[in-house]
């Protein structure tokens, strides 16, 4: 894996993660179960956790690269150029014969509201070992490893490990929620979770917004924690204190993704130096962003892009 050129204070960012080719459906509300709703405009686009942070990493100017599996498809490959095309480097990312590239079915409603399903592909494919490798070769004392939970629990682990020894910084988007040993997240600094994912780690049911609490409490299972509440902001626990980032009033086109600018955004961020609190900051610009177009992806900012809304 190549290394990328970088600033003498920025810190590199290596992605681990999932990316999936999004075919992203507009409907005018999602259908319930067993119900059939007639669709509009249907539009194909690059996203995946992994892939959609990497991009919102290198977009903002940090070194980034990513690891992760595609199929040899057309797919992946239009994922490959896409990611080049945004800055990462990408020679990490495994092409598997036979398999196909991992597909994200999107359904985005009048409100920018969606719902997905992902078909994994070749995504199940990554292994610990090529994980455990890859931070291994790419990273060192300060830098950054972000992960996310789209990816085989096995692989997460093993990246986590290795950034611990590398005496990395990890940064865990525990999305979807899946059961993580303690010991890897407790490594996280941050671990970054909606509030609907919070709940599942703390085990509690409910749907009303109890985001400082739920911060606090995960404070306390991490090195730091970033609950994000979608329109509200996110809240901070960090070094025994709370803190609250609103977000700009903006009108949601699409959500999709949102929350992996938000986390790409904070990599770049604490790649560049930046303390958490000022992380969150520019992650809830980038995500706040990010709703007011349509796609992952191609929704995402470039530094120029952020001052309008910040």
């Amino acid at each position: 894996m190549s290394n990328s050129p970088n600033a003498p204070t920025d810190r590199r960012v290596l992605v681990v993660g999932s990316v999936n080719r999004d075919y992203v459906c507009r409907v005018g509300s999602i259908p319930r179960s067993g119900e059939t709703v007639l669709g509009g405009r249907l539009s194909i686009g690059s996203g995946g956790k992994g892939g959609n942070q990497a991009v919102a990493s290198a977009l903002l100017g940090a070194p980034t690269a990513l690891v992760g599996c595609v199929g040899d498809d057309s797919d992946g490959r239009a994922l490959l150029a896409d990611l080049a095309t945004a800055g990462v480097d990408t020679s990490g990312v495994r092409t598997v014969q036979g398999v196909r590239t991992g597909v994200a079915f999107v359904m985005v409603d009048d409100d920018g509201a969606n719902a997905i399903v992902v078909a994994a592909g070749a995504n199940a494919l990554l292994d610990p070992r090529r994980a455990r490798e890859a931070v291994a070769e790419w990273v060192g004392e300060g830098d950054l490893v972000v992960v996310q939970s789209e990816i085989p629990v096995d692989a997460v682990v093993a990246a986590v490990e290795e950034a611990q020894r590398r005496s990395a910084r990890v940064v865990l988007n525990l999305a979807p929620y899946r059961d993580l040993p303690a010991v890897a997240v407790a490594v996280a600094d941050p671990l970054v979770v909606n509030e609907h994912e919070a709940r599942a780690l703390l085990r509690r049911a409910g749907d009303g917004c109890e985001a400082t609490d739920m911060a606090q409490r995960l404070g306390s299972l991490a090195r730091s924690a970033v609950v994000t509440c979608g329109p509200a902001g996110a809240v901070v626990a960090s070094g025994g204190r709370l803190d609250w980032v609103g977000a700009p009033a903006v009108r949601a086109v699409d959500t999709t993704g949102a929350g992996d600018a938000f986390t790409g955004a904070l990599a770049a961020a604490l790649s560049r130096g930046a303390d958490l609190l000022a992380a969150v900051r520019l992650g809830v610009a980038a995500g706040s962003f990010a709703v007011g177009r349509a796609g992952a992806q191609a929704s995402y900012p470039t530094p120029g892009e952020l001052p309008a809304i910040s």
